[in-house]
């Protein structure tokens, strides 16, 4: 039989425990609730793992040692680069899927963060999703065109000819635009989510002049100018990144190509052609230089890009 002292004893330890467990319970509910992901506004965009994300063998360690890289220099006047895409197209040998795919996702999440609720959208909202709209609409009508394999091939042109409408409508900021812009919203989650567009029919080949307008195109191209110049400051942060300088200098090559298709303004006048030439070749130089490694190549294409700016907008302005 316990002595006093034990049961003292006993009840001072289940004392104890008793007020531990009131503490920890009392730490639980101030916790905050756990946070809950919608994984609709992601699919399509991230992959769902790792493995995923990873194609063919890992290489191994004597594979990468006799890798070698060939440097190839870009010939003054040429419009084209060798690339991975697979496709002998026009548009393939400017940008490759990799990077259509990554902007089309890019300007997706940008337009998600515009078109939100019609009082924002009203006050100036309707002329970032114009340019968006416009930007995705000849970003689907280059895929429409695309020789190699990419995403949303079979569903481009639809979903050219829906963005590139509402991009036209988008000249205010009315409640019955909003309407049309949050639509459109919907499509490019469900088209980029593998969703589809619901069997949309579309117009046969790229009508420029309803595609896009120069004005907004030349927004863009600052702003991807702004992005090219900050990611390639360095050698060290072309290393790193070198994704970060391709990107922006394929898209610009494939926007100077859209400035001078037939329906765009200027497109036959000679000089304009000059330059937007200029500006083609010198982000195909940025290109080929992030392919070889090549930092005074990528350099000198970059500054390339900005003097054919400055020529056009020189003559132009």
């Amino acid at each position: 039989m316990p002595t006093r002292k034990q049961i003292v004893a006993l009840a001072s330890g289940f004392t104890a425990f008793i007020s531990l467990y009131s503490l920890v319970a009392m730490a639980d509910d101030k916790r905050a609730p756990a946070p809950k992901f919608d994984t609709k506004s992601t699919q399509g965009i991230f992959f769902p793992s790792v493995s995923d994300a990873i194609q063919g063998d890992r290489p191994s360690l004597e594979s990468l040692r006799q890798t070698k890289t060939t440097s190839v220099a870009v010939t003054p006047g040429a419009t084209a680069s060798g690339d991975s895409s697979g496709g002998d197209g026009p548009w393939d040998k400017l940008i490759t899927a990799t990077s259509i795919e990554d902007e089309v996702k890019r300007m997706k999440l940008h337009y998600d963060s515009v078109v939100t609720t019609p009082g924002p959208f009203k006050s100036g909202g309707y002329e970032d999703a114009r340019l968006d709209l416009m930007v995705l609409s000849s970003l689907f009508a280059i895929t429409s065109e695309y020789k190699g394999d990419i995403r949303w091939k079979e569903e481009s042109a639809a979903a050219r000819d829906l963005l590139a409408r509402t991009a036209f409508n988008c000249n205010a900021g009315t409640t019955q635009v909003f309407n049309e812009a949050k639509t459109r919203k919907d499509d490019l989650q469900d088209l980029i989510s593998g969703g589809g567009l619901r069997g949309r029919k579309a117009e046969e080949g790229n009508d420029w002049s309803s595609i896009a307008d120069r004005a907004p195109l030349m927004n863009y191209i600052e702003t991807l100018n702004d992005q090219l110049r900050e990611a390639s400051a360095s050698k060290e942060l072309v290393d790193n990144e070198p994704g970060d300088v391709r990107r922006p200098a394929e898209v610009l090559a494939a926007m100077a190509r859209i400035l001078i298709q037939e329906g765009m303004d200027d497109a036959d006048d000679e000089d304009y052609r000059k330059y937007s030439q200029a500006m083609m070749n010198a982000a195909l130089e940025v290109k080929r230089g992030v392919e070889v490694k090549d930092y005074d190549m990528v350099s000198r294409g970059v500054g390339g890009i900005m003097q054919s700016c400055d020529d056009c907008h020189g003559e132009y302005r």
